[in-house]
């Protein structure tokens, strides 16, 4: 009699929640436990409650101290149920209060690694962590999608599902904002304010609010990092492809001399040699390069003359042709297999009267018999 009396007579119905990480917990009750009309349900700040009749809402109550013997404070109840005659008869469903506070400091982070299209390093692929922060925005959709009749439902049980919903959404936002992989890090806000207003539609669908979204870092494959210090090397040594193939080759003799037989045993030895040589030449001044354009120095002042010009344009100097031999006559310079200067039409060969030998212009004896010209 004693325990069906204290069954029927429950004076405080309240969650005293001391687990932050718990949504939503289902009142307990003992069997065939009820709730009567001197029963009183307190609803803290943070917090809501729903009567559950038959597994059918029947009303949700905001924070505060509602007296169940007061029929205008369940008016839902009251129609559904006609509890203006059921205080002769115990009410025997379920309350469940839900947690409205904000779970702040969530992680995120891309399981496997994501693809991207790259203007400069075509596909890439990319890994992303941060934090967001959600809360339960309209308790009976997140009681119709997430915890159903569960007794109790924490963050942990719904992790996972949120995170896979926080990656695909990011994922597709780094593809549409179509940014360089270079220019990245210099859009998190930008990423992340996109990406929280798609969140927020996506997260609606079970009643819940994200707060907020952050992209903590997104990280390149170690490969690619590789190359982003290479490229800074290179804008360092020079604005040119050129450049970035000294570095490689001045790299490779680096590694090569490393070897225990040095160069030769790397199979480089006098052709790495001479190419090192041409890059020091290069750089220090024997054929200055800028851009796509080869520059020459004029003999006459020094002046930086393009290869193909025929005249200084500091001082008017004739360049001369790299290829041909001085006229014998005139001293023009002849290109390379003319049989007679263009300047003043001397004969560049000449033919032998004893043995017929074809000879260079200005010959003193032929080298064939010895006969002199």
């Amino acid at each position: 009699m004693f325990d069906f009396l204290k069954r029927q007579f429950r004076k405080v119905i309240q969650w005293e929640n001391v687990d932050p990480e718990v949504i939503v917990w289902k009142y307990p009750l003992e069997d065939r436990e009820e709730f009567m009309r001197n029963s009183e349900l307190v609803v803290r700040e943070g917090q809501r409650a729903m009567f559950i009749k038959e597994g059918q809402l029947a009303d949700v109550f905001d924070p505060g101290t509602y007296k169940l013997d007061d029929i205008k404070n369940i008016p839902i109840l009251t129609a559904l149920y006609n509890w203006k005659y059921a205080w002769e008869s115990p009410y025997t469903g379920d309350i469940y209060f839900i947690s409205t506070k904000q779970f702040i400091d969530q992680k995120w982070g891309t399981r496997n690694p994501v693809m991207m299209r790259d203007k400069d390093f075509g596909m890439i692929r990319f890994r992303a962590y941060g934090t967001y922060t959600f809360s339960v925005a309209r308790p009976t959709t997140a009681m119709t999608e997430l915890f159903g009749s569960t007794d109790s439902l924490k963050v942990a049980d719904v992790s996972n599902q949120f995170k896979s919903i926080v990656c695909s959404t990011l994922s597709n936002v780094v593809a549409e904002s179509k940014i360089a992989a270079l220019d990245l890090a210099a859009n998190y806000d930008d990423l992340s304010r996109a990406a929280l207003e798609k969140l927020k539609i996506y997260f609606d669908n079970y009643g819940i609010e994200v707060k907020n979204f952050y992209i903590e870092n997104i990280s390149l494959p170690e490969e690619v990092e590789k190359m982003l210090d290479k490229r800074t090397n290179v804008g360092i040594m020079s604005d040119s492809m050129q450049g970035y193939a000294q570095m490689e080759t001045l790299g490779a003799i680096r590694d090569a001399a490393k070897n225990p037989g040095g160069l030769a045993s790397a199979g480089i030895g006098l052709g790495a040699g001479l190419g090192m040589g041409k890059i020091f030449a290069d750089n220090m001044g024997g054929t200055p390069v800028t851009g796509s354009k080869t520059f020459i120095k004029c003999s006459k002042c020094g002046a930086k003359v393009e290869e193909d010009a025929k005249f200084c344009p500091e001082c008017g100097q004739k360049m001369e042709e790299e290829d041909g031999e001085p006229c014998p006559k005139c001293g023009a310079n002849v290109p390379a297999g003319a049989k007679f200067c263009p300047e003043c039409g001397q004969a560049m060969q000449v033919v032998c009267s004893k043995c017929g030998a074809k000879l260079k212009a200005g010959a003193k004896f032929c080298p064939e018999c010895g006969n002199k010209l």
